[in-house]
């Protein structure tokens, strides 16, 4: 999902009002396109433009050839082209972003991830190993609640993925000409340019779209206004006549006829806002599918909910069981950040992720600008989110004392205003080998399931972290950076030390350790939400994503990968959004399908 980045979002989640909600009120606004509605609009009459219907719950339903279960990054584009040749409905259960100027403006990055609200476009969870992160949930997905970065796969990553890379090639194109510029590049992010170069992350490659060693400046998905623009618009390229698009539609679970030799997906159940229940059906074209896009914390969960997982813990939860497949949920990832905040002398223009160094030390540098918050916002309490009110519930018991409570408060109190002058260099371990995984939590689908990943368990990861950090220490001692710093002398450790102290995490900390880089990369890691895996290729699923085991279900988004691709993954997830629309469709039609 791309990042704006980290210290922003830990100091985000961690230091924000939690009462700046996002402005998502009842407007006309919200449902730009005639074919999105709510989801309390769905009627379970056969549509006109259905194909056939099912009653295999007993009584008539509506059918569709294809069901996507979620609106998000790749749900977007992959409902979008489908729907050139076939019926599609677009199941999100969230909103829309498009009358929400939290989600639309970039000066308003921050207030989405700190708004707790049920309404909010983001919804935050705190993994169990103590880091604040976030799940997009509104029509767009994390495309609506990130930094806007955008930048492609590298070759081998495409190579790896066994994708076409001719179709690749295709793919990337379709979504940058509706959605994505070239940044406003500024004094912030040409000093991090030249401090790359100087600290060696060579040549200079200019703007491009391209991963490639060396320093480069990337695409954003912020126009020239600041304002952003999101996988939600590529549904324009729909056909309004085929294609359907249900909000505040919060799918229960899949619907499976086990009668055979095996399950087999024939539709959904779902509630709409009002809390009503609703089942939407495949029609019974041979080819017809669902397809989960609900991302890498969602798509796993769902199976599970579903009943496809681990027989054992299907059974603790009393799920009627559909498949047993113990890779469900395994395996995921999320790349470790770590974060080094660089007081300005005067305030800095607000910038999000324009510009990163692809080194090859299996690091990637990156860096923001000019978040500016109230003293007031700074040491207000966070509703839900404050420690004292319980997020240290996911604290093991015995690390719940009122001594640690009162720590978290302590420090967020003494965050100084000057934080917030200045910007964020921010550095990402890439293909990191630490992995954790998704459990049950309980059975309501609305509530976030347990989510480890054990950030730093491999010591190769850690080994990256500190030579990725020994490359910020060269940047900031570089004289293009001094002309920003309000620090004078011995400025990589005051720095540091002013870093390990912010509110960023739940974990312990050991201040005043600059001796120690592995410590400050334990000390202060947090997410830039590039999390993937759970539902991965030759485990849970095939190539061609079709859920192994099971007829007519398919899992297409992050959560099949392997790595994180590129430096920030939201290229390629709704690039593989379109991709796989058109695979389906070509294999299915061949020239016939026309895309």
């Amino acid at each position: 999902m791309a990042a704006a980045l980290h210290l922003c979002i830990l100091v985000i989640i961690t230091t924000v009002l939690t009462f700046c909600q996002g402005l998502q009120n009842d407007h006309p606004a919200q449902y730009r396109y005639p074919f999105i509605k709510p989801a309390s609009s769905f009627s379970s009459a056969p549509s006109s433009s259905s194909s056939s219907s099912s009653s295999a719950l007993g009584g008539s339903a509506a059918a569709y050839d294809y069901i996507v279960v979620g609106g998000g990054t790749a749900g977007c584009p992959l409902a979008a082209t489908l729907s050139q040749n076939y019926t599609v409905l677009l199941l999100e259960r969230g909103g829309t972003p498009f009358a929400n100027s939290n989600v639309s403006f970039m000066q308003n990055f921050h207030i989405t991830l700190a708004d707790l609200s049920q309404k909010s476009a983001s919804q935050m969870f705190i993994s169990t190993d103590g880091v604040f992160n976030a799940r997009g949930r509104v029509l767009g997905g994390g495309t609506c609640i990130n930094a806007g970065f955008y930048t492609r796969a590298s070759a081998s990553e495409i190579k790896k993925a066994g994708w076409d890379a001719k179709l690749v090639k295709e793919s990337y194109p379709w979504i940058e000409k509706q959605i994505v510029h070239k940044p406003d590049f500024g004094p912030w992010q040409r000093a991090v340019r030249d401090s790359l170069l100087d600290a060696g992350i060579s040549p200079f490659n200019g703007f491009t779209y391209d991963h490639k060693y060396g320093t480069k400046v990337g695409g954003t998905t912020f126009d020239r206004f600041g304002r952003r623009h999101t996988s939600a618009e590529l549904l324009a390229s729909g056909n309004p006549e085929k294609l359907q698009v249900l909000v505040h539609a919060s799918v229960q679970r899949l619907v499976f006829d086990t009668s055979g030799k095996k399950p087999r997906a024939i539709g959904v159940i779902f509630k709409d806002e009002n809390g009503k229940t609703h089942k939407a059906m495949l029609s019974k074209r041979m080819r017809s599918e669902i397809i989960v896009s609900s991302g890498a914390i969602g798509s796993p969960h769902l199976l599970l909910l579903s009943g496809i997982g681990p027989k054992a813990e299907l059974e603790r939860f009393k799920i009627p069981f559909v498949l047993d497949n113990e890779f469900v949920g395994k395996g995921m990832s999320d790349n470790p950040m770590n974060t080094i905040f660089v007081p300005s002398k005067k305030p800095v223009k607000q910038s999000l992720i324009q510009t990163v160094g692809i080194t090859k030390l299996g690091v990637y540098i990156e860096a923001s600008s000019g978040f500016g918050q109230s003293t007031d916002s700074i040491h207000c309490d966070h509703g839900i989110a404050s420690a004292e009110i319980g997020q240290l519930s996911t604290i093991p018991p015995k690390q719940r004392t009122h001594d640690a409570i009162h720590e978290f408060r302590r420090r967020k109190k003494k965050l100084p205003r000057e934080a917030f002058q200045g910007g964020f260099i921010l550095q990402k371990v890439a293909r990191p080998l630490s992995a954790g995984e998704i459990c049950l939590n309980n059975t309501n689908i609305d509530d976030n399931p347990l989510v480890t990943f054990n950030y730093f368990s491999h010591p190769a990861d850690l080994a990256r972290c500190v030579e990725g950090l020994q490359v910020v220490e060269k940047m900031l001692e570089s004289k293009h950076f001094i002309n920003y710093t309000q620090i004078d002398e011995d400025i990589v450790n005051k720095l540091i030390n002013m870093s390990v102290v912010a509110n960023v995490n739940l974990k312990p900390r050991h201040t005043n350790d600059t001796e120690s880089l592995q410590q400050f990369c334990k000390d202060t890691v947090i997410t830039i939400w590039h999390y993937h895996g759970g539902c991965h290729v030759g485990k849970v699923v095939k190539p061609d994503y079709r859920v192994i085991g099971v007829d007519r279900l398919r899992v297409v988004d992050g959560s099949t990968f392997d790595d994180s691709p590129g430096t920030n993954p939201q290229a390629t997830v709704m690039m593989l959004g379109r991709y796989m629309g058109v695979k389906i469709l070509r294999e299915r039609l061949g020239e016939g399908a026309r895309v």
